[in-house]
């Protein structure tokens, strides 16, 4: 997803002048105080949504924010509304799908992501036959309807990619008249659980041409647990294309490492794109936020600032399989830039103080 993709039409300054003009006469004639035109943005609220990881978020034409995310039975998609960021937290939840009872799509619903393309919807997501779980592949959902909570979810199939491996974490973005699917998967004969993949793609479900190697782990901070990289995401801003990526298991060492490549390079070519040597966001004592990752990128109400979509925990230790946890929670805060041109993630910001408390 560029960010492009994720702002709102603007209305003209001409019928914005015309609005606030109206608006103050209203006021006046009222004898109401006149209210700014640009009100301060409320604080964000985190966690923004309990129990959602995997968090995806993307601002439609329509100025509405949609949200989806793996819920942790791992059995269904869900998607919430809203017209603001915050509201997310509260706005009402629709289960747009659920996992089939047996075969294919029966199992480990997770990282489902939201991408309208070519005037219709589509859901990327992983899954498992009910009978093997853990034989997990990328599939894809797509409505035609304008509004996704209407309409019939179709199940366009598996995208098939180069090997039937373990497969998951698609995301989609156009740059330059091409569009290109991002994803993780184990490549057969390698030392590690996933790397990240790049390919063009012919339409919405189908890739076409070369698959490409973009990263794989390498750093110990990549290697803790599992050596994984997943979860990509790419933002365009400042003439680059910045990739972000979740690594290592899914406990408090879970972090997020960035690959960058030049707006005009080849992204079809591995050299094109270089790694950070350092995770860019990772676990915090002193705001008491772990494991964060998974993330991915919106805008805020103006249009304009960047916000970072992650989930985390609150705790440090977790008994058993950190996947056997549900408390890996939907986390929201604004993204920094730096004086180079390159984000800023600063830390995982700590949870909101509830008045009275």
């Amino acid at each position: 997803m560029s960010r492009d993709h994720d702002l709102p039409r603007v209305p003209s300054r001409r019928v914005v002048l015309k609005g606030a003009a109206a608006g103050a006469f209203l006021a006046a004639a009222s004898g109401a105080p006149a209210v700014a035109a640009h009100r301060k943005a409320a604080p964000y609220v985190n966690p923004l949504v309990p129990r959602r990881a995997d968090p995806h978020v993307t601002r439609h034409t329509d100025g509405s924010y949609y949200f989806t995310a793996t819920v942790p039975e791992y059995d269904r998609i869900v998607l919430r509304r809203s017209r603001t960021l915050n509201d997310l937290s509260t706005a009402a939840e629709s289960v747009i799908w659920r996992a089939h009872t047996t075969g294919p799509m029966g199992a480990h619903i997770w990282a489902p992501e939201l991408h309208r393309i070519d005037g219709k919807w589509y859901i990327y997501f992983a899954s498992a036959p009910a009978e093997d779980v853990w034989a997990i592949r990328i599939w894809v959902l797509e409505n035609a309807h304008r509004d996704p909570f209407k309409g019939t979810w179709v199940e366009k199939g598996q995208i098939k990619t180069a090997w039937e491996t373990f497969s998951l974490d698609a995301t989609t973005f156009t740059h330059r008249g091409s569009r290109y699917l991002a994803w993780a998967q184990h490549e057969p004969g390698m030392d590690n659980n996933t790397a990240l993949w790049l390919s063009e793609m012919s339409d919405p479900w189908t890739l076409t041409g070369p698959q490409i190697r973009l990263s794989t782990p390498e750093y110990d901070w990549e290697c803790v647990g599992y050596k994984v990289n997943e979860g990509p995401y790419v933002l365009k801003r400042n003439g680059r294309l910045f990739l972000t990526y979740s690594a290592s298991a899914t406990d408090y060492h879970y972090c997020v490492g960035m690959l960058t490549a030049d707006a005009d390079s080849d992204l079809m070519d591995p050299a094109s794109w270089s790694k950070s040597p350092t995770p860019v966001f990772t676990s915090n004592d002193t705001t008491k936020q772990y494991g964060p990752g998974h993330n991915c990128f919106t805008v805020a109400e103006d249009g304009r600032t960047d916000v970072l979509v992650y989930h985390a925990r609150q705790y440090k230790e977790i008994t058993g399989d950190p996947l056997n946890d549900p408390n890996r929670h939907t986390r929201i805060q604004k993204l920094g830039w730096k004086p180079d041109g390159t984000p800023d993630f600063g830390v995982p910001v700590a949870d909101t103080v509830k008045e009275g408390s």
